[in-house]
Parts: structure tokens; sequence; C-alpha cells
């Protein structure tokens, strides 16, 4: 049975918190759903009462979509389950798992499917948005790799979503964002992925090495995420970030990031060999 919180309650607060701290909003109701049947209810209740909904996930989108004023909060958190099968090569995965839950499932089998880069975004707004991370080059985008979905529409009625049952509203939420109904579960495609070479490696900025990055980017491999970001210190000197991920053996990594090297030599080099999940956090 779902857990409905008011304001004044406790836990109210905290459920109410989303990861942008500048979000401030107090809805009427918050109902954690265990699973469909309070999702229906809590839809259900909205209807009759007026009430805006918002729907909670992991709480990460910035502009603080999981939370409303005055209405009715559907907060899918305690329902995060992860299941894998391994020989199917995919995951069900439920409406308020994280990308932490996800991954950590999938690696224990050697397998994952293209996330975030932040293992507390949630999965639901991540997918239905799109999604993007390190395996985009090897797989495409999170979306590409829904397979299925379970969700229950505006009217309350539990729906089923696959390329053989209402393929066109697979091909809606495959990133055409949260407004078909409530995602309960996500049904990902799943590959084979080992340990990546992932970190922070930090240039002198000039011009020169803007222009050998556009380069560099331009013909990278598939396996290679990299990300640039030009900041200054706090002494003031400028420096180009790049955050990179190579999803492939180090024997394979090594060459590619030595072009780099050889080129331009770090400020700081925090490349290292991590697990996925590690890399992920």
């Amino acid at each position: 049975m779902s857990r409905t919180l008011r304001p004044g309650d406790a836990g109210y607060d905290d459920a109410r918190r989303v990861f942008n701290g500048m979000v401030d909003r107090r809805p009427a109701l918050i109902v954690q759903c265990l699973d469909e049947s309070d999702v229906a209810a809590a839809i259900a209740l909205a209807r009759e009462q007026s009430l805006q909904v918002a729907v909670r996930g992991g709480g990460h989108n910035v502009a603080g979509n999981a939370v409303c004023d005055g209405g009715l909060v559907i907060d899918l958190s305690l329902m995060h389950r992860v299941e894998v099968d391994p020989v199917r090569g995919r995951a069900r995965v439920q409406g308020g798992a994280t990308w932490g839950d996800l991954d950590t499932a999938t690696q224990a089998h050697g397998l994952a499917t293209p996330g975030g880069v932040v293992s507390s975004t949630g999965v639901a707004g991540l997918t239905l948005g799109g999604g993007i991370g390190v395996l985009r080059g090897l797989y495409g985008l999170t979306c590409d790799n829904l397979v299925g979905a379970e969700l229950v529409t505006a009217s309350g009625e539990r729906v089923n979503a696959t390329a053989g049952e209402n393929p066109d509203l697979l091909w809606g939420l495959r990133g055409g964002g949260g407004n078909f109904g409530v995602v309960t579960t996500f049904e990902f495609a799943l590959h084979t992925l080992g340990s990546v070479v992932s970190g922070l490696i930090d240039f002198a900025y000039s011009r020169d090495f803007l222009k050998f990055y556009d380069e560099f980017a331009g013909r990278a491999p598939d396996e290679l995420a990299i990300d640039l970001v030009v900041h200054r210190l706090p002494t003031g000197d400028p420096v180009a970030s790049v955050f990179a991920c190579f999803c492939g053996p180090d024997e394979a990594a090594a060459p590619v990031f030595d072009r780099v090297r050889s080129r331009f030599a770090p400020l700081r080099d925090g490349l290292a060999t991590r697990s996925y999940v590690e890399s992920q956090r």
C-alpha cells in the first residue's frame, strides 16, 4: 500500500526535495507508490480533485519537474527494482530506479546499456528525454535501447508498449518526453562491457589546443566519449578540462590518449582503468 504525505507530516520535506536545491515547491499531497495499482489510484485521485500532477523518478531534472506547488506528486522512488536476464541481454527496470541501481545490477553480469554520467540520475527521466552518456558512440542514446515499457495512462489504464504491441506509443516514449503516462517499468537491451579507462585531464588553455581538440574529437573512435570544459583556476589561469571515457580494453585506449599527451603535456592526468560502475559515480 502506498504512503501519503501532506504538509506537516514527518518526511514531507525530505520527500519534496529534488536535486536542484533552488527548487522549493510544496505539493498538497505526495503519494509514494509501491506498485502499478498505487500509481493508478493516485492518478484517479488527482483527476477527481482536479490536481496538477508531477511524477518523481530520480528527482534529478534541473527544472524541478518532479515536484509541483499545490498539486499531487506521484513518487516512484520506492519502485526501484532491477531484473537482469543475461541470457536474453535484457533488463527490466522500475520507474523509480537510478542509473546507479541499473549499472550495478547489469555490471554484475558484465553488461550495460547507455545511460547518464551521474549515477543518482533517474532512469525514467533520462530515458524519456533521450539520454546521452559515454556509450553513445557504440550503442547510441538511452532511448535507442528501450525495447519495451509498461505505463499507466491519464485514464488509469495499464498499457504495454513494445515493437509488437502499441508500437507507436513505444516510438513516442523513446525520447518524446513524459507526457504519455506514468512509466512504471522500462525494458532495455544490454551490451557486453568490461572495465573502462576514464578520468579528467587538465591542459593549459590555448587556441592551438582547441584546434587540436576539434580535430581529435572528430576522428575519435566510437569507444571514446569526451567532453571539454574551459574554465579558470582560482589563480585566474585558463584551463581546458577534458572529461574522457574509453569504453574498451586498456591496450586499445593507450594509443588514443597518447596522441593527446604527445602534443600537450597535461597539467593533471586523472585517467585510470576503472569499473564502469565506479566511472559513472
